[in-house]
């Protein structure tokens, strides 16, 4: 499981959500496609940061976000 590491107030931020987006990506070229809640369970992060790192990976066009009828599932591009 993958885990963003505590850091101090003063270097939260950018660094964290650079750290989760590593991490999702990660976890995604380990296992492939996942489901939102999925992704969410295997990256050891709060949601939040997740969504954060989601919407990095997204910026950047390196992951494909599907919807589907019960969700959404993530892959890399």
């Amino acid at each position: 499981m993958a885990t963003v590491t505590e850091n101090s107030a003063s270097t939260m931020g950018v660094e964290q959500i650079g750290e989760a987006a590593g991490l999702v990506w990660k976890t995604l070229s380990q296992h492939g496609r996942l489901s939102f809640t999925k992704l969410c369970k295997e990256v050891d992060a709060p949601r939040d940061m997740v969504l954060q790192g989601i919407g990095w990976l997204a910026r950047e066009d390196k992951i494909e976000i599907e919807e589907l009828a019960r969700g959404k599932t993530i892959s890399l591009r």
